[in-house]
């Protein structure tokens, strides 16, 4: 009977359990054995780890978090480390992992696997969509939602006192939670870490909505961007005689109930990721395409690149006037 690990490692993201019921239901049903390895690779280390069946997975499709728990692992990084983690496995017989996390979680799964022969499939658990192989992250469509709430609130009070609001959304080097939101919440002005902002032009796109009647003026701004933030509402407080308030999003994008999106992303994922190990098919990188599950090498899917929608980029303008 084949035994299989999963692990969810780095920022957590709604949607990861969906993906771990799925992988250790699929796993059962084609009886293997399945563990749970808790706060990722540092639990592997550790050998923290434990068999589970369908009722260990019960009732989690909805919750947000990981029930694994989850963790970056700066020991997993040394030979020492690994080496340790190797043995965990072997100890246990695990023949092949799946990893549900962030680029260098995938990366971690890629190293491990080249060392010591593991197979690894991975899932792309991260709300910040920077994974390029995949046009959809698990949990980047609830962090989406969460903002577009938080806009549609914060629009209703910038209203009520004719106030400018900044508002700062994860994304210190992808800027798609920025760009998505933005976009489908009305923004003003979004500034990507990917593109080089002009705190001149963002003052001309809050002045021209100013001069236009505009009751409030949103402006989307993720983490990683280059202008700081205190500088820039300092200046737009001082040239435009308005209130400006700034709002920290912060981990509150990480957390809820998975959206249907995410849900469905996460289940097909894990699904997928049983059928390759039980065909004997590994080192993949599972995601979206198109609107279909696909599987690339891990190597290849972690050296794919992707840049910015400049047509969305270009639409904040154009829909904002």
């Amino acid at each position: 009977m084949k035994r299989i690990g999963v692990l969810t490692s780095g920022g957590d993201s709604p949607g990861m359990n969906a993906a771990i019921r799925a992988v250790v239901r699929c796993g059962i049903y084609h009886n293997m054995e399945v563990y749970g390895i808790k706060r990722g690779y540092e639990g592997l280390i550790e050998g923290d780890v434990e068999r589970l069946y369908r009722r260990s997975v019960g009732d989690i499709l909805q919750r947000g978090g990981t029930i694994l728990k989850t963790a970056r692992s700066a020991h997993f990084q040394t030979p020492e480390g690994m080496e340790q983690a190797y043995k965990t496995l072997k100890e246990l017989k695990i023949e092949d992992l799946v990893v549900i996390g962030g680029n260098g979680s995938l990366t971690g799964a890629k190293i491990f696997s080249e060392r010591y022969g593991i197979g690894v499939i991975g899932l792309p658990g991260t709300i910040d969509n920077d994974l390029s192989y995949t046009d959809y992250t698990i949990g980047f469509d609830t962090a989406i939602n969460t903002v577009l709430d938080a806009i549609t609130r914060i629009r209703d009070t910038s209203s009520a006192h004719d106030r400018t609001s900044v508002i700062e959304v994860m994304g210190r080097h992808c800027g798609d939670i920025a760009l998505y939101s933005g976009i489908t919440g009305g923004a003003e002005c979004v500034l990507l870490p990917e593109i080089d902002s002009d705190i001149e032009e963002v003052y001309r796109k809050v002045a021209e909505g100013i001069g236009s009647g505009k009751l409030h003026n949103i402006i989307i701004k993720a983490e990683g961007v280059g202008i700081k933030t205190d500088e820039l509402i300092a200046m737009l407080r001082e040239r435009t005689d308005r209130e400006v308030k700034l709002i920290v999003l912060s981990y509150l994008q990480r957390g809820g109930s998975p959206t249907f999106r995410d849900r469905m992303l996460a289940t097909q994922c894990g699904m997928h990721a049983v059928d390759l190990i039980r065909n004997d098919i590994v080192n993949r990188a599972v995601g979206e395409r198109d609107g279909h599950i696909v599987d690339f090498d891990i190597a290849e899917a972690l050296e794919m690149t992707r840049g910015i929608d400049y047509d969305l980029y270009k639409g904040v303008d154009i829909l904002s006037m």
